[in-house]
């Protein structure tokens, strides 16, 4: 959407050479038993905002019996210009129209990915998990392909079923193509399965021929339900591709448990004050369950940290502490439970985590797993310094647009490692309360994928 640059600005004047906007305001805190802050719910975009200077119309008055020179008819003109761009000012606002030949010059590539509200960031656990299995790179091209349709699908009123259509076709085409290549990804003792899979992603139900069919038939909630089986098959067969790390760990941090792929914890919510949870379906009960999927393929010490834990108790009877946008976990655990693990974050498009160092998102940095996910689930800061984790305190990130920046990303992202997801149970995060507390957490799937420093 084109706008008058200088509606853009905030109060201060931009040049080429000047900073970018601080629209994000990192956490320069930690999460602690005794003085645990959170994201600061109370922040706002107030800073930035439409600056338009009216004319005063407000003009002296002239003695009719003055005789009539140039000098006034030209004020006149002036007048009559300045009240026109006025005009045109609150015409682009409420229609905006695109002006030829404007540059946002002073915007920077990076800067305008911020402002952009079609940041292309994961917006549901489920699709942030997927785009972060390391896999075939001709999956990824397909899965890419058909990730852009959800994007598609957002556009209100006309879609792009054209586009739409290419990109199936686009992805059809490689998994033809490459089918060697598809197939010999899989190991040796799940070629079977995966060659299984591979049929269903083409002719399935559900799958590329069945979506291609939606797309041409221009029928949103086909192609929508079509494309949701078609990336879980692509899913399927990518965790099957990627059983393990696409990466060596640094060898300082062979001492942390590591988690080698994926994982399940299912929690046990239990109400503190006796009342009960909202019922899903037959009697209303106080305890809830939650299931969150935890993902060592981008965060695989603080998942390995986390599911040791979990593995260990360390959570059973824990109480919650609630806030407008976390739900943490209390603080006074044994200290000597867990492992002060550094702060582990894996910058979209690499290969491997960063450790120790924030994502300057404003750069356009932007993380394999996001924050800006309603339900991720993050590790907090140490109390010691930011440059680790916590050994033990967590927290359910509850993201609300609303307390978002400009591109819809959480103003603390980038900051935490953030190692998954609720997938299952995300309606009870927002019945949890202070005093609630968790019953029991278990790690019903992955334990397998779990190494453990004695066991080296």
């Amino acid at each position: 959407m084109a706008l008058l640059p200088q509606l853009l600005l905030p109060s201060r004047t931009l040049s080429p050479t000047s900073p970018p906007l601080q629209a994000f305001s990192p956490l320069q805190s930690f999460f602690h038993s005794n003085k645990t802050r959170i994201p600061n719910s109370e922040r706002s975009q107030s800073n930035i905002r439409l600056q338009i200077t009216c004319i005063s119309s407000k003009t002296s008055s002239q003695d009719l019996s003055e005789p009539f020179d140039i000098s006034m008819l030209s004020r006149g003109m002036n007048k009559v210009k300045s009240a026109i761009a006025v005009v045109l000012i609150f015409v682009q606002i409420s229609s905006p129209l695109p002006l030829a030949g404007w540059n946002p010059w002073f915007l920077s590539p990076a800067t305008a990915v911020l402002y952009s509200p079609d940041t292309k960031v994961p917006r549901t656990g489920e699709l942030a998990l997927r785009k972060a299995i390391p896999a075939n790179t001709n999956m990824k091209t397909i899965q890419d392909s058909l990730e852009d349709i959800s994007y598609l699908l957002r556009i209100p009123q006309r879609k792009p079923f054209g586009t739409m259509e290419g990109n199936v076709k686009k992805a059809l085409q490689i998994a033809k193509d490459e089918k060697e290549s598809i197939l010999g990804s899989f190991p040796e003792d799940l070629r079977e399965q995966g060659s299984t899979l591979y049929v269903s992603l083409l002719d399935g139900k559900g799958g590329l021929q069945s979506l291609l069919e939606s797309v041409k038939d221009k029928d949103p909630d086909r192609v929508s339900t079509d494309l949701a089986s078609t990336l879980d098959t692509v899913a399927e067969m990518e965790r099957l591709q990627a059983p393990g790390l696409s990466f060596l760990l640094p060898p300082q941090y062979l001492k942390y448990p590591r988690l080698t792929g994926r994982g399940t914890v299912e929690f046990t919510i239990e109400k503190g004050d006796g009342s009960n949870f909202s019922p899903v379906a037959g009697e209303p009960k106080n305890v809830a369950t939650i299931q969150v999927v935890i993902d060592g393929y981008s965060a695989p010490l603080t998942a390995g940290s986390f599911a040791k834990l979990v593995i260990d108790g360390a959570y059973d009877g824990t109480k919650l502490n609630c806030t407008d946008q976390a739900i943490l976990s209390d603080g006074g655990l044994d200290k000597s439970s867990g492992y002060s693990v550094p702060l582990e974050i894996m910058p979209s498009g690499q290969f491997e985590p960063l450790y120790k160092t924030k994502l300057s998102v404003q750069d356009g940095e932007l993380p394999v797993l996001p924050l800006s996910v309603y339900g991720a689930v993050s590790m907090a800061h140490s109390e010691d310094s930011e440059e680790y984790s916590s050994p033990s305190q967590f927290f359910f990130y509850l993201y609300d647009k609303r307390n978002a920046g400009l591109g819809g990303l959480s103003f603390d992202e980038g900051q935490f490692s953030v190692f998954g997801y609720t997938t299952v149970g995300r309606e009870v995060l927002s019945q949890i309360k202070t005093g609630d507390l968790i019953r029991s957490a278990k790690l019903i799937e992955g334990q397998d994928r779990l190494i453990l420093p004695n066991e080296e």
